[in-house]
């Protein structure tokens, strides 16, 4: 299988399935003499992992990662790092009607079309279980950015219809409620609007905001691997995200030039931007100021309700998902989606240099 890979010098690739023995990834060009363990990695993985609250999957994976190489006295050595988290809580029965069935808003077909087989046990290769290694691997990262003082800020902008306003953010609030929204009173009412999914049997979607601060400008090559357009790749290569955006996004083909242009002013002996429109990019390149995007994440594909299908023998069937799956993904993708974003800045970075 191509394609299990991302970046040109800090490279990160990921294997393993669903229900497989494990998953991991392995990060090669990671600077040495950064500080590294297994608790620091682990920090970002259980802001991934199951169990969180009512509206996550029932599957119990404690998610705890293991570091095979790359990692001497506690600092990164400058050679491929190997991660390993080993699956625990299979339970390959509840996949048994799906062996010769195609799942609606699934890949299923689509892989049995390019490779002729494909593990139906939770969607293999294309399961969302493939992410939380993605989040070990944007550990790595992170912990090189932070030495070059980058910061991320990464949070649910809305769930279903339940968006909430810039006007009532309140960031200390995104780790006080399971949905880690920047308000605890949306989180209430996404919460509810959730439970009215689950009784339907439903699922539902939402937007994911990201925030990078302290970010230099001058990353980002022109032309063909612009930072947007690196990011844009790792986001939409997260299974659930339909939609990508920076800045005011889509917002900005409603603007006039005159609304939509950041104008440059000099602040503290240096340039600035009196506002943020673009989102920290310009030409592709970070211009200083906070990098802002967003990913539009779809409702979960697994519902419960009776859905029209197909099988392998070309036959219209009714298909009853059964299985653990969470009505709402878009909690525990925020911290893939920062993963990401940290692989591919981290990546640009040392492209620059």
């Amino acid at each position: 299988m191509a394609g299990s890979s991302i970046g040109c010098i800090f490279r990160v690739t990921t294997w393993g399935e669903s229900h497989g023995s494990a998953i991991g990834a392995v990060v090669d060009g990671c600077p040495s003499g950064i500080v590294l363990d297994t608790a620091f990695i682990q920090s970002f993985l259980n802001r991934r992992k199951p169990g969180q609250s009512e509206f996550t999957t029932k599957r119990t994976e404690s998610d705890e990662v293991e570091i095979l190489s790359g990692v001497f006295d506690g600092k990164t050595t400058g050679t491929p790092i190997s991660l390993i988290i080993r699956n625990r809580d299979m339970h390959f029965s509840d996949y048994d009607d799906l062996k010769d069935v195609f799942r609606p808003g699934h890949a299923d077909y689509t892989y049995e079309m390019k490779y002729g087989i494909r593990d139906y046990r939770g969607g293999g290769r294309s399961s969302g279980r493939e992410t939380a290694a993605r989040v070990a691997a944007g550990a790595v990262a992170m912990a090189f950015l932070r030495t070059k003082g980058i910061h991320f800020l990464t949070y649910t902008k809305s769930i279903g219809n339940i968006t909430v306003p810039i006007s009532d953010y309140h960031l200390a609030e995104i780790s006080e409620n399971s949905l880690y929204m920047p308000s605890n009173v949306y989180a209430a009412k996404a919460s509810d609007l959730i439970k009215e999914a689950v009784a339907e049997k439903n699922s539902v979607g939402g937007i994911i905001e990201g925030q990078v601060y302290d970010l230099q400008a001058g990353i980002g090559e022109p032309v063909f691997s612009k930072l947007d357009a690196e990011l844009g790749k790792a986001f939409f290569s997260i299974g659930a995200v339909k939609g990508v955006e920076f800045g005011d996004g889509f917002a900005a083909a409603t603007m006039r030039g005159s609304e939509h242009n950041d104008a440059f002013i000099i602040k503290d002996n240096g340039i600035s931007k009196s506002t943020n429109h673009a989102g920290g990019i310009l030409g592709g390149i970070s211009d200083g100021s906070p990098l802002v995007y967003r990913l539009a994440v779809k409702p979960t594909a697994s519902i419960a309700q009776p859905q029209n299908t197909v099988n392998n023998n070309k036959e219209a069937v009714s298909l009853n998902i059964k299985g653990r799956h969470d009505p709402c993904i878009v909690p525990r993708a925020v911290v893939v989606a920062e993963a990401m974003a940290a692989i591919t800045i981290a990546d640009l970075l040392l492209l620059k240099y």
